[in-house]
């Protein structure tokens, strides 16, 4: 039976692994370098109090008409498990389009990667960044920065196609010059996030939920996550999500990040002047936030060697949404289905 090794705990590679599960496969493993589970969906947790949460990337997810057809079943299935639930707050300047459902993850965003990962039956572990592999007696010798090699007979990469390339060992010379040129082709676009947590009580009085900012050249978006998610608790704060525009994300790309913070917190101030003092505040920076470019060519998948496999995917080789990644774990599943 066949140890199987999916790099990346987000959308796709969780995904993936659910799809998985029940082929003729022996055991899959999980690994991802962040210390929890989500990848672009994550949810981040006040320091100070772990039922303060906010979602730090995604902030909801969007049906397409056009796309219905296909990947219903996947929405209609986080629905029926309350992971999703209908957006229903006010959200200003969003863009309104005859058929889009929006939907918002009550529990977090991260909370749809994690029903994946728990359907998938992998085992996770988090806090492993992969740096090498090799091919080592017909099989996958792995390398992280912490802990010994581990080989695998499958591996699939689902990280941002640039971390693809970053890898060292055989992978270097297994990956030929027309894929390398093809992956390479691949751009991101960068931000940063902002989570400001608030002590149990706090009042911010806004008729929103969130909002997109087309008047400030670092702010593009703002949400009062507990109010997104219909979460209103006298005994959890609230908090409230920054995400920067893209050129500001790229202008500060390597500036010191506590220099970004107090810069988006003066924006901040512009646009919210009333906003209380919050209890902590946490920046993150998106270094691949969103596709700008995908891979040409290979729609959802790269197969970068046979025997073993070696297979990448990821929102690289589709587009950054629901449906990019759900079409990237479907294709690559079926690679590695039709592999055994």
């Amino acid at each position: 039976m066949a140890r199987v090794l999916v790099v990346g705990a987000g959308l796709t590679g969780s995904a993936c692994a659910a799809l998985l599960r029940g082929a003729a496969l022996g055991h899959i493993v999980v690994w991802d370098k962040a210390r929890g589970a989500g990848g672009r969906m994550s949810t981040s947790r006040s320091a100070q109090d772990a039922a303060r949460t906010a979602d730090l990337g995604a902030q909801y997810v969007t049906l397409e008409p056009e796309r219905a057809g296909p990947r219903r079943s996947f929405y209609e299935e986080l629905l029926s498990h309350g992971i999703l639930k209908p957006l229903t707050a006010p959200i200003e300047g969003m863009v309104v389009k005859e058929g889009l459902c929006n939907y918002m993850a009550p529990q977090g965003i991260s909370s749809v990667v994690k029903y994946y990962l728990k359907q998938s039956g992998a085992d996770v572990f988090y806090e492993q960044h992969v740096t090498h592999i090799c091919l080592q007696d017909g099989k996958w010798e792995v390398t992280r920065k912490m802990g010994l090699p581990e080989q695998f007979d499958i591996v699939i990469l689902t990280m941002p196609v640039p971390q693809i390339l970053q890898l060292q060992g055989d992978i270097v010379n297994i990956i030929n010059e027309s894929q390398r040129q093809q992956l390479e082709s691949a751009s991101y676009s960068s931000r940063y996030a902002l989570v400001l947590f608030y002590e149990a009580g706090t009042r911010i009085d806004v008729p929103w939920a969130a909002q997109y900012i087309t008047d400030n050249p670092c702010i593009r978006f703002i949400s009062i996550d507990n109010k997104k998610r219909n979460i209103e608790s006298s005994e959890i704060g609230p908090s409230v999500v920054v995400h920067t525009t893209v050129t500001f994300g790229s202008k500060h790309l390597d500036s010191d990040p506590a220099e970004v913070q107090q810069l988006i917190l003066s924006h901040l101030e512009r646009i919210m002047p009333s906003l209380p003092k919050p209890a902590s505040i946490k920046c993150h920076k998106w270094r691949y936030s969103q596709v700008t470019k995908a891979v040409p060519n290979f729609p959802g998948q790269m197969i970068l060697h046979t025997q073993p496999l070696l297979i990448c995917g990821g929102d690289g080789f589709t587009h950054s949404n629901f449906d990019g990644c759900i079409d990237s774990a479907v294709s690559l599943a079926e690679a590695v289905k039709s592999h055994l």
